[in-house]
């Protein structure tokens, strides 16, 4: 198996910067968009076949070093008794709505080796193949938790912060019990054969970094701290702050907001750091996006340890040839330490000016 991955997220000493991308099995798929015209998102997740195919389909592309799970975070709610209804711009909603996220007794413990086998058969069906290493993924209870409040993106956040402050036992409930569930499901879906497992804490950034500490880190911690026990790689997705790596994680997926190098003096070069392109070099073509890459991986340092991905997931409308175009500028930018330059202070990177055309 290609283990390129797996080494970088253990700092080893590996022949090329491996690379794959968030989002990359779906929408900007033309092959996922003909299949969905057929199939809906969450009859595709529940069939296992279906979820594999589409967790392959970036293969035909670009030649990624990993393959991210076909799922969404909102999975394990129906497990949790809370049915969800995907509604276009808004995401997640719970059916019926969660009144001020105040009714945790809504939440039903489940064995996700039973409720969520479906996800587990496509791991199985993917690692079979041995091809590419499989990311499992789960969300961070903070994400999760997100998608009970009503409303768009922003006012949900401002309802689940309203929330934390108004009602700390709730809320530490509620966390506490996503925590569990999440890390177990995290532990099956590598018992099923996925090689590590992301924790998307996506939503994290809105939050100071008092309040993270007092309420968020410590259920991250929890999660990331039993998979760590089992021996699993993992990923932690959040903002690019100092509590965020108190969380823990192998490595640090950090967003595009700050230049790479900035950022892995901030997580400590005892991690592993993955990011962080920023998706709209992807849109504005192949020059403008090639010459991120190559940022990206100048302010890498040839240091071990790092992985090339996005600062986010791929948008709908990046062009398959642009995404393949960046998978090519990094294979051809050799080994770690084959090249290795200072940047220059004042020097623009992708996180202040977007994607230089040095």
């Amino acid at each position: 198996m290609n283990d390129l991955l797996l080494r970088a997220l253990a700092r080893e000493p590996v022949e090329r910067t491996p690379v794959w991308f968030m989002r990359q099995a779906g929408r900007s798929l033309p092959a996922y968009r003909e299949l969905r015209r057929e199939r809906g998102f969450l009859e595709l997740v529940r069939d296992p076949e279906g979820a594999a195919q589409v967790t392959r389909l970036p293969l035909d592309y670009f030649d990624v070093d990993a393959l991210v799970l076909f799922m969404d975070l909102s999975t394990p709610f129906e497990a949790a008794g809370i049915e969800i209804e995907l509604r276009a711009g808004v995401g997640p909603v719970p059916l019926p709505p969660w009144e001020g996220l105040a009714d945790v007794d809504r939440l039903r413990p489940f064995e996700p080796r039973e409720r969520l086998d479906f996800v587990l058969e496509a791991i199985r069906i993917l690692a079979a193949d041995r091809e590419r290493p499989i990311i499992g993924f789960v969300g961070a209870p903070f994400t999760l938790c997100s998608y009970l409040a009503r409303g768009t993106r922003d006012s949900r956040l401002a309802q689940l912060r309203a929330f934390m402050l108004r009602s700390p036992e709730l809320w530490d409930r509620m966390a506490g019990f996503w925590a569990d569930h999440l890390a177990e499901f995290a532990i099956a879906q590598h018992e099923a054969g996925a090689a590590a497992i992301q924790v998307f804490d996506s939503w994290c950034g809105i939050l100071d970094p008092l309040t993270y500490r007092a309420r968020v880190l410590p259920y991250s911690r929890r999660l990331l701290q039993r998979l760590r026990e089992k021996g699993i790689p993992t990923v932690h997705y959040g903002a690019t702050q100092r509590a965020v790596v108190e969380a823990g994680g192998d490595a640090i997926s950090v967003d595009w907001r700050t230049p790479l190098d900035e950022a892995w003096d901030i997580i400590g070069p005892e991690r592993a750091i993955q990011g962080n392109l920023d998706p709209a070099c992807i849109l504005a073509g192949e020059e403008p996006a090639r010459a991120g890459t190559r940022d990206v991986l100048r302010r890498a340092g040839g240091r071990p340890g790092h992985v090339f991905n996005l600062g986010h997931g791929l948008q709908p409308d990046s062009d398959p040839r642009v995404i393949a175009a960046v998978v090519d500028e990094v294979r051809r930018w050799g080994p770690p330490g084959e090249k290795r330059w200072d940047v220059p202070a004042g020097t623009p990177s992708a996180g202040t000016a977007l994607c230089p055309r040095g």
